[in-house]
């Protein structure tokens, strides 16, 4: 035995540390969670929706939301049509109000830390350090994407996200279900051709699938859903909402 490791213990020794050394990289990839950088604490302010949540709007002297469901291609799509004052009120927050890898929450807990009064998921970056997120959908009018389009070969009916612009200050946020017996999902250029025919300028296409979600007035408004079978939200890394 001690022969056998003096000849092979180097061999036996490089063996163990790479593979520890793959393990802790698959780790530190997926599920250490690392914080980069904290962000500055958002000042607390106090929603107050002037209609009621059956009307499914809200509008104040800079802020005006709009609320609709759809019902095309098989699938249940949601709609917030907004328009504001200001840019300033159109924003983004980070998981945990932190940039870092593997740093994530759900959407409507991301909202609910900012005051978001509407809150789509953003991207996924945890996993590659870096935003993630397109094709572009339509550019100057036109739709940018083809049948052929789908991001790492997924399949063509998905649950998606993307936001939209149709003026200056004038936006649409867009989430639908799917991946159900109720709702089906888009494929990419559905999605485009939905967002055509409400008059977008501009529009990109965000995190989909489980993660696709958005948040109105204090609930989740669709359904999200990874699998089909169970209905939850998915953890992300950051949102895009309204707010103050």
């Amino acid at each position: 035995m001690f022969r056998y490791l003096k000849v092979h213990g180097i061999g036996l020794l490089y063996g163990v540390l790479l593979t520890g050394f793959t393990v802790y990289l698959f780790m530190d990839t997926f599920f250490i969670s690392k914080v980069y950088r904290v962000a500055e604490e958002t000042e607390e302010q106090d929603i107050v929706l002037e209609n009621n949540q059956e009307e499914a709007s809200y509008e104040d002297g800079n802020i005006s939301i709009t609320l609709t469901e759809y019902r095309e291609e098989d699938t249940s799509i949601y709609v917030a049509d907004i328009v504001l004052s200001s840019p300033e009120y159109l924003k983004t927050a980070f998981a945990q109000n932190s940039y870092g890898k593997n740093v994530t929450e759900k959407t409507s807990e991301i909202a609910e830390g900012v005051n978001a009064m509407l809150a789509i998921n953003g991207d996924y970056y945890g996993a590659q350090e870096l935003l993630s997120f397109g094709p572009a959908l339509i550019e100057n009018g036109t739709i940018a994407v083809t049948e052929e389009d789908e991001v790492g070969k997924a399949m063509a009916s998905n649950p998606r996200t993307a936001i939209g612009i149709i003026d200056n200050l004038h936006y649409v946020f867009v989430v639908s279900d799917g991946r159900t017996e109720e709702s089906e999902g888009l494929s990419l250029l559905e999605l485009a051709e939905f967002m055509d025919g409400l008059g977008v300028e501009t529009a990109y296409n965000l995190d989909g699938g489980g993660s696709s979600t958005m948040y109105f007035n204090g609930e989740v408004i669709n359904t999200p859903t990874t699998d089909g079978h169970s209905v939850k939200e998915r953890s992300v890394s950051d949102i895009v909402y309204i707010g103050y």
